[in-house]
């Protein structure tokens, strides 16, 4: 079995991260360069999900004060639409014919 760091589509950046330029339809040398690239992809997938979730965490106060206001701002409507009505919350009686 080639170790990755002896293949011509392994590098290493600058700051010592380790990249691939494998290409599983068409360089793949052996079975086991096709296991290490799903591993590694399945690695970034694993890592884009973390990001998002984390985002969200951080979203989630923000979010949560929205929400919060939102409900105040209904709230106020409904209350100066409570004239509209009379002293009875909610729709008016259609039974009512006092004018």
């Amino acid at each position: 079995m080639i170790q990755c760091t002896n293949c011509e589509h392994h590098f290493r950046g600058p700051a010592g991260q380790i990249g691939f330029n494998c290409d599983p339809f068409s360089t793949i040398k052996e079975p086991e360069c096709l296991v290490k690239w799903q591993l590694i992809k399945l690695d970034m997938m694993v890592r884009a999900y973390q990001a998002t979730v984390e985002m969200y965490r951080r979203f989630a106060p923000l979010q949560e004060k929205i929400f919060k206001h939102m409900q105040r701002e209904l709230d106020e409507q409904d209350e100066l639409d409570h004239w509209k009505y009379g002293p009875d919350e909610g729709d008016p009686d259609p039974d009512d014919h006092s004018g």
